[in-house]
């Protein structure tokens, strides 16, 4: 029961001012989500980009991730996180697919066309994209924006809602995560 504690004061507390922001994602029907469990964040090589470096962004990634049970590693990650802020209003790509969870319980792969849908995004976007490391491919992304008026990139408070908002969306634990916990619970039963 103690290692619960903490568990559920970081989800009591990063809830507390939480704004959930309108967010919209999609997925490579490649994507192996039940069986990642590190991840790294991407790292800029050369001149650096302001809207591809954020301490608040990356600190509330990281947190959720490792909330997920998904160990953070530099050795040969399963997934790379990138994220980039968009001050410009946007056309953007996405696909009309089924529920990710749905696609991924029920396991069909037929069916597999990726229907384009545009989006016409505000001004204040941000982008969180994960990288199947092995495949050397993107495999989800998510992106949120305010309805009315972007997100302020220079607010941690909305920058971490915004991380919020969009990493609700990818609802994976780490493979072997939940097993690792309830064998926790259960020697932490039978040896009080």
């Amino acid at each position: 029961m103690k290692k619960l504690y903490p568990i559920l004061m970081l989800v009591l507390t990063s809830c507390l001012g939480y704004k959930e922001l309108p967010v919209e994602y999609d997925y490579s029907y490649k994507g192996n989500f039940k069986k990642y469990r590190s991840f790294d964040l991407m790292r800029q090589v050369g001149k650096s980009d302001s809207t591809m470096t954020n301490d608040a962004i990356e600190k509330s990634i990281t947190a959720r991730m490792k909330f997920l049970g998904y160990k953070k590693t530099t050795s040969k990650p399963h997934l790379i996180i990138a994220y980039k802020m968009f001050y410009d209003s946007l056309i953007f790509n996405g696909y009309i697919q089924p529920e990710i969870e749905q696609w991924v319980h029920t396991g069909k792969k037929e069916d597999l066309n990726y229907d384009k849908k545009r989006y016409n995004l505000k001004t204040g976007t941000l982008l969180i994209q994960f990288y199947d490391r092995r495949q050397n491919r993107s495999v989800w992304q998510g992106y949120a924006t305010m309805h009315y008026g972007g997100i302020d990139f220079s607010n941690n408070r909305h920058l971490r809602n915004a991380v919020i908002s969009i990493l609700d969306k990818y609802r994976f634990w780490a493979d072997g995560f939940i097993e690792q916990q309830q064998a926790s619970a259960t020697e932490e039963i039978d040896n009080p």
